[in-house]
């Protein structure tokens, strides 16, 4: 999996693109938790689910019914995010989806269960795809040469993308904002 810091990338990106007025503080946090809500399926691990239950890491959390119950709640909850339902749906939805979607595209692990609860089966991105170095999970072993070398890949692969996302978004709104040139008459 990606880190937790990089699973964030995707709200940030799109917030940072989409600018204040589009997207408020609130929604932009329920976007954040949204993204990285999925990994708390690893407390599974301490009441014994095993890797091959869909309680378990990258179980249903990992899907895209999760990510659409998300964005229902943040549908309700828009009044409350300062945000319209459609906007905080969406915004949402798309966060909570950029996680599994992340994930697939490790080099490790055995997929997600993207489609649950129509399928329990795991899937992963095609081999090309998978560049995202794996982090290990614990924190000794992330504090390592390997978990540099997780972050330098996250870097590369998530948050370089991510920027570029973000500016391509600001760069449109400000491109839209821009008052019509009127061309004179003389020519």
């Amino acid at each position: 999996m990606p880190t937790v810091f990089s699973h964030v990338a995707v709200p940030l990106a799109l917030g940072a693109g989409l600018g204040r007025r589009v997207v408020p503080r609130r929604l932009l946090v329920a976007a954040v938790a949204a993204a990285m809500i999925p990994d708390l399926d690893v407390i599974g691990w301490y009441f014994g689910v095993g890797w091959g239950s869909i309680l378990s890491h990258r179980g249903f959390t990992h899907s895209i019914g999760f990510s659409l119950l998300l964005a229902a709640l943040a549908c309700v909850a828009a009044p409350w995010l300062h945000s319209g339902r459609a906007l905080a749906a969406a915004f949402v939805g798309i966060s909570a989806l950029s996680h599994p979607l992340l994930d697939m595209a490790t080099t490790g692990g055995y997929g997600v269960a993207l489609w649950w609860p129509l399928s329990e089966q795991r899937v992963a991105a095609p081999p090309g795809w998978r560049v995202i170095e794996i982090s290990p999970i614990s924190i000794e072993r992330f504090l390592s040469a390997r978990g540099l070398r997780v972050l330098q890949s996250e870097l590369a692969w998530v948050w370089l993308p991510a920027a570029a996302l973000a500016a391509s978004i600001g760069f449109g709104r400000w491109l839209w904002a821009r008052p019509p040139r009127v061309r004179s008459a003389s020519g």
